[in-house]
């Protein structure tokens, strides 16, 4: 059985992301920073819960001390956490960096030893197109008039990190993902997205491919985005 670690994923594209894994058959971790809501949100599902805040070294430590211990080992990696804020100040940024791009490195430092037991590891990192310069800078784009340029920046660092993980580890897969816009309590104030299902089976198609699959990449449902 694939077993799958999931960050943020309570709510959103991450809790419908471990549905549809749980319903493929993977044995679900529900990585959630309020115990309670992970609790509840895994119990739906069918799946295990970990209290885990991307945000927090202890905490990261903690979680995947919890999973190893449960004796499930570790196949694959989503990093879907994130935040978004219009803001513009030190803090703001100190956020959208520390939850978007330094909680990559948290977490997948702290998995590395139980993905390196796997026979097929895997991580999927969930980053955005807004992060892209090119789409940002293409007026025929919507990034284009997006007024999110933290999140922007910091999903551009979360590519960045997972192409250079890929490099460094070649035993293990490291790929980015764009879901497609979908409608979140992140994206609430600019009114668009499609429905999480959607965008979610985006994720989990890049979660399940095999062993031989790509690595290195950034990708959404059309194929390579240039960035």
């Amino acid at each position: 059985m694939t077993v799958t670690l999931i960050t943020g994923a309570n709510k959103g594209i991450g809790f419908e992301t471990a549905r549809q894994l749980v319903d493929l058959g993977h044995e679900v971790w529900v990585g959630a920073r309020d115990a309670d809501r992970g609790a509840a949100a895994a119990a739906a599902i069918g799946a295990r819960a970990v209290q885990l805040d991307v945000t927090d070294d202890a905490s990261v430590r903690a979680a995947l001390a919890t999973v190893e211990a449960s004796g499930t080992g570790l196949d694959v990696l989503v990093h879907n956490a994130g935040v978004l804020t219009t803001e513009h100040d030190g803090p703001a940024a100190l956020r959208s960096f520390d939850t978007n791009a330094v909680g990559i490195v948290r977490v997948t430092e702290a998995a590395l030893p139980l993905l390196r037991r796997s026979s097929a590891p895997s991580v999927v990192t969930v980053s955005s197109s807004a992060g892209s310069f090119w789409a940002v800078t293409n007026p025929e784009r919507p990034e284009h008039g997006l007024p999110v340029a933290l999140y922007s920046a910091s999903k551009a660092a979360a590519t960045m990190l997972t192409v250079q993980y890929a490099k460094a580890n070649p035993g293990i897969r490291f790929n980015a993902v764009e879901p497609g816009a979908t409608a979140t309590d992140m994206t609430a104030a600019f009114g668009i997205g499609r429905s999480v299902a959607e965008s979610a089976r985006v994720v989990v198609a890049l979660a399940t491919t095999g062993p031989d699959g790509p690595t290195g990449t950034f990708t959404d449902e059309s194929g390579t985005l240039p960035w």
